[in-house]
């Protein structure tokens, strides 16, 4: 089997109110007027496919949020998203290997944080067999290409895949393809998941 994991509130926790608590905290802007303002537009997608360039997503993400930050402070807030590794799903990642199985990330993501989470949660690319990132495929969930893609290069079909995403739209898309998903709205949903197949 094929099992994918989405890397964001699957295998590492994340919270954007801690981007958004740092960029209130060094812009002076209230924190529930960044609240209020904050959405994942067309530049959010536009970077996380790698179309645009970290500099000009944070200009363009600084303008909408009328946050006045140079770069190097957006970017301080960016990384403040990750909280911290799952070590439960980390284990079971490398219980599937040793059992033989094919462990992959799939995850929508953009250079900025990947040149933080591998250096600080080098477990993370340890658990898996491959990474495949939405910025370098230039393609991000939940395009029906990006699975595709991904199943072709892996070479396995849908229905030899299991995908695990907390964002519900990823998972609709993934099920229309015939891949067999779990959505994780927490975290105790994976490792009870793998508790009732043994």
């Amino acid at each position: 089997m094929l099992y994918i994991f989405d890397l964001g509130n699957v295998i590492v926790d994340i919270d954007f109110n801690r981007v958004l608590g740092v960029w209130s905290d060094l812009s002076r802007v209230p924190l529930s007027t960044l609240q209020s303002r904050f959405h994942m537009g067309e530049s959010f997608h536009q970077h996380e496919r790698g179309e645009i360039s970290d500099e000009v997503f944070a200009q363009k993400f600084s303008d909408e949020l009328e946050l006045p930050l140079s770069y190097e402070q957006f970017a301080a807030g960016w990384q403040a998203i990750f909280v911290g590794v799952r070590p439960e799903v980390i284990a079971i990642m490398h219980t599937l290997r040793q059992q033989g199985e094919r462990v992959v990330i799939l995850s929508n993501t953009n250079r900025l944080h990947c040149e933080f989470w591998p250096s600080q949660y080098p477990e993370v690319n340890a658990a898996a067999d491959k990474v495949y990132l939405s910025q370098e495929m230039g393609l991000r969930k939940p395009d029906p290409a990006i699975y595709q893609r991904l199943l072709n290069e892996e070479g396995f079909s849908a229905e030899e895949a299991i995908f695990f995403d907390d964002n519900p739209d990823n998972i609709e898309a993934a099920r229309k393809l015939g891949i067999h998903s779990l959505l994780i709205t927490d975290a105790s949903v994976l490792p009870a998941f793998f508790a009732d197949r043994q």
